[in-house]
């Protein structure tokens, strides 16, 4: 799973919560849901579009709709082989429900890279802010989303935003969370209570194949708004989506593919 990396994490800046930081606790651990699909080649009814290499993100805010296709990178279908990635849903607030369709191309070079104090771990700030260091991803209500590295045996004590929920997901490697160390290993979300600080530490060892712990930790101002979903739709009211089933059998949505670039 290559990601932006650097030969020496010391020369970045440095994160550590204060001191007087309390930890939050860990509320649960779930082992999250997993397949195999081919999501790295992308184009959308919007024009929007490209292929994530290593590191990258594609950031589709879908709006007032819009339709989209991955497919597998023809040299991979080729050669073969494996991509490790991650796809996250995040909810718009009810007022940007019908907003219009938008695409952001993230190449892994643009995220803001930072460190722990002892440069254990590598911290690549996707979306939102750590400490006053922003990460290129907008979103539409304050959210946090972080690709965490650490070294065996390493530990991170980050500060979060009080009114913030709290997630970490294991892509690969064991470790543990939590002040209380709450096992955690790969697949498996853990869901934090209330803090000023998340703590991850790393096992001193880990799997061959596996040689950091790498963890994704999301982090967002709760909406606190009814919804309503079914398949890919998520709206706010059964209503609501009963007309965006409508709109997508109209053809309202537009037709893919659409040539990348041609809503931009």
């Amino acid at each position: 799973m290559p990601a932006v990396t650097v030969e020496n994490p010391l020369t970045l800046p440095r994160v550590a919560a204060p001191a007087d930081a309390v930890s939050r606790p860990v509320l649960a651990v779930t082992t999250a849901p997993q397949g195999i699909d081919g999501i790295f080649d992308h184009q959308d009814s919007n024009g929007g579009g490209g292929t994530i290499t290593n590191g990258d993100t594609q950031w589709m805010t879908a709006g007032s709709g819009l339709l989209h296709i991955e497919a597998p990178p023809e040299s991979l279908v080729v050669s073969g082989g494996l991509f490790h990635g991650l796809q996250l849903w995040v909810n718009l607030p009810a007022a940007d429900k019908m907003m219009a369709p938008r695409y952001q191309d993230i190449r892994g070079g643009q995220v803001q890279l930072l460190t722990s104090p002892d440069g254990g771990a590598l911290l690549r700030v996707i979306a939102g802010e750590l400490d006053g260091h922003d990460g290129p991803g907008i979103t539409h209500t304050p959210i946090t989303m972080i690709h965490a590295t650490l070294r065996p045996g390493a530990e991170i004590s980050l500060p979060w935003r009080e009114d913030f929920n709290g997630l970490a997901y294991v892509m690969a490697g064991r470790g543990t969370v939590g002040a209380e160390r709450r096992p955690v290993h790969t697949g498996q979300t853990a869901v934090f209570g209330k803090g000023g600080a998340l703590t991850i530490r790393a096992d001193e060892k880990q799997d061959g194949h596996t040689p950091d712990l790498e963890v994704v930790l999301l982090g967002g101002q709760p909406i606190r708004e009814p919804m309503a979903h079914y398949g890919p739709f998520v709206m706010n009211t059964q209503a609501e989506l009963r007309q965006a089933f409508e709109d997508f059998q109209a053809g309202r949505l537009g037709t893919i593919p659409a040539v990348h670039g041609m809503g931009e």
